[in-house]
């Protein structure tokens, strides 16, 4: 089968960009049988974060999109990780030196400085000259017998290929007319992009690239640098860029779009995977809620438009209301999302003598089915406005006498109510009930009635309806509520 990659820089967090490539390489894999690797490279020292590289692994190991062959999963192609490799570029640069595909260049950092100022001045896009290029074999012992600094550059010829990209189509860019010939192995001994990616996707055995668009211009440079090889170039697919529904860059500054803040918030892996597809293409149906077999099933490489992708983030709690809804029908899930809301309501309301009863998981279970497709985020069930699920209120029989001194009456007709209706609660129903009620007692109004029942169930004056409240608490626990605050 087909083995791709996702090679993110160990630079920071992973955020919705990268997930998304690292996910259409993961359904391509799957669509195909093939191998999904994740490689880390870390090539630019200067900005390797510490961490940041088991966090791109735990993050993807999050979102139920795991890689086959990891460093932390190890596998027949290690390592993973571009610094241990070193002697690989080094050999393969050592390789190219020898067939006159690559040259040394010794230009200090100051004549490059000093090029791109002069380009900028007279409006030309900045370039190396190629001075090096022209070096006689003599001259280069020279140099390197004085201790002089030198990096070895990539000889770019004119007349490239062709190729046929998955989503562009065919294409090529003449690299040697608008570029100088690239740096390959810097003078720390380190590749750069264009040499590291080209080595290690052979030696991966890696079969088809899936990356982001911005790569698309220097393919024609790496597959000319496959040419200098002798070697088999996978083949490229490039993906559009994923944009803010205005059409901006994403931002990263405001740290909105890293999965950490997402899987923090209560988000779930599953509605962030849906919202990044459906803004995309590749996948023959738009609607909100596929799950991740369905996206592999749906899945073509083919259906990719080259148009960018605008991801509206607004709609990502409607996207998570549908995925919750999912989870919560799921019984196997649902026992799961029983225990974290369990250790919900201990985290926001311990100090509240909560209740051994409200925290049995049957009484929690129920709440989560009734609840479903009117949360979006599991922590709303922990919100004020349900409180009055977890803490049982603590109301005298004085304060209910000044809302209405018929409080025995209207006790006893709610629980008379209850256990006729304890089978079928529904809010419609109850709402018609407790209208006819209120006509059983002698002088309280409605609005009366329902505020000293609101207090009798939640010890508070506002939050969600009588009814709702009846239909979510069960009867059983609406029961015990009356009979407390009557015999207080």
């Amino acid at each position: 089968g087909p083995r791709v990659r996702f090679g993110p820089s160990p630079t920071g967090f992973l955020h919705l960009g990268g997930l998304r490539t690292a996910l259409y390489n993961y359904i391509f894999a799957k669509k195909h049988q093939g191998t999904f690797i994740l490689r880390v490279e870390d090539t630019d020292q200067n900005r390797v974060v510490p961490g940041a590289a088991e966090g791109i692994e735990d993050m993807l190991d999050w979102a139920g999109i795991p890689p086959d062959e990891s460093p932390g999963r190890g596998g027949p192609a290690g390592p993973y990780v571009q610094s241990l490799r070193l002697e690989l570029y080094r050999r393969a640069s050592a390789a190219l030196l020898d067939s006159g595909a690559a040259y040394r260049c010794f230009c200090t950092p100051q004549r490059l400085e000093l090029l791109r100022r002069e380009a900028l001045r007279s409006q030309q896009t900045p370039r190396y000259d190629n001075r090096c290029r022209h070096l006689t074999p003599t001259e280069v012992a020279q140099k390197l017998s004085q201790g002089l600094d030198c990096v070895i550059r990539f000889r770019l010829e004119k007349g490239v290929e062709p190729f046929q990209d998955l989503v562009y189509g065919w294409n090529k860019h003449e690299v040697a007319e608008v570029e100088g010939d690239p740096v390959i192995l810097k003078g720390d001994g380190f590749p750069t992009y264009h040499l590291a990616n080209v080595v290690d996707d052979h030696y991966m055995g890696i079969t088809h690239v899936l990356r982001g668009t911005e790569w698309l211009a220097s393919t024609s440079k790496h597959l000319l640098l496959y040419k200098a090889f002798g070697w088999e170039p996978p083949q490229f697919g490039h993906l559009p860029l994923l944009l803010n529904k205005d059409g901006g860059k994403l931002s990263k500054r405001q740290g909105d779009i890293f999965l950490e803040r997402f899987a923090r918030d209560g988000f779930l892996p599953e509605a962030l995977l849906d919202i990044i597809t459906n803004c995309g293409s590749g996948f023959t149906e738009k609607q909100m809620g596929r799950t991740l077999e369905e996206l592999i099933s749906q899945f073509e490489v083919g259906r990719i438009t080259t148009h960018s992708a605008l991801l509206d983030l607004e709609a990502l709690p409607e996207f998570n209301r549908v995925h919750l809804t999912r989870r919560i029908e799921n019984q196997g899930l649902r026992q799961r999302l029983v225990r974290e809301l369990q250790g919900l309501v201990e985290l926001v309301y311990g100090d509240q003598q909560v209740d051994p009863d409200v925290l049995e998981n049957e009484y929690v279970e129920r709440v989560l089915l009734l609840r479903k497709g009117h949360i979006s985020f599991l922590k709303n069930l922990v919100s004020s406005d349900y409180s009055y699920l977890w803490v049982r209120p603590s109301v005298s029989r004085q304060q209910l006498q000044t809302i209405s001194a018929e409080v025995d009456e209207i006790g006893k007709l709610v629980l008379g109510l209850m256990t006729r209706q304890a089978a079928a609660l529904t809010m419609e129903e109850l709402n018609k009930d407790l209208r006819s009620l209120q006509k059983q007692t002698r002088e309280t109004k409605y609005s009366r009635m329902m505020q000293l029942l609101r207090l009798v169930l939640s010890g508070r004056q506002h939050g969600p309806s009588v009814a709702e409240m009846m239909v979510t608490l069960g009867a059983e626990e609406v029961c015990g509520r009356i009979h407390r605050a009557l015999s207080s």
